[in-house]
């Protein structure tokens, strides 16, 4: 035989019978937030600076290398600029799988790209000379930027 309680009367309930009911209620809210938030989705890496802003000057240091002989690129110091980016990307909880995606991604390629040679003209590189990638370069590594760390000259 089941009880049932009284709601009309407020010695229904023991004091650790409330007290479980408060704890119960207070959980269930704290849940619903967590999913709540859980379930947003995450801004694109693109979207996240302190993603984008590193990636973006490895992209375009790797390109400057590649069409300027007078410079090399810091390989190690590229390659550990990249686990840092993944390791920060991990830690803002996107997965490997969604990192390795937005790398892969040609709608993303081509975005950086074309990111990368507005940034260039911008600067006074001409992309059919490559002597032009030289200054450049070199005036990045003289500035000790973002790009410029990642490059040496020759």
């Amino acid at each position: 035989m089941s009880k049932t309680y009284d709601l009309s009367t407020a010695d229904t309930f023991s004091a650790p019978h409330v007290l479980m009911m408060t704890a119960l209620a207070a959980l269930s809210a704290f849940m619903l937030a967590l999913g709540a938030s859980a379930g947003e989705a995450k801004p694109s890496l693109r979207d996240v600076q302190e993603i984008e802003d590193p990636l973006f000057a490895v992209a375009v240091a790797s390109e400057v290398a590649e069409r300027c002989e007078r410079i090399a690129p810091r390989t190690l110091k590229g390659l550990n600029q990249l686990y840092q980016i993944r390791a920060r990307a991990n830690a803002l909880g996107y997965s490997d799988t969604e990192i390795k995606s937005y790398i892969k991604s040609d709608q993303e390629k081509s975005r950086m790209r074309a990111k990368g040679e507005r940034l260039l003209r911008q600067n006074g590189v001409k992309l059919d000379q490559p002597e032009t990638f030289c200054a450049y370069g070199l005036a990045e590594i003289e500035k000790n930027s973002a790009i410029g760390v990642l490059l040496r000259a020759k």
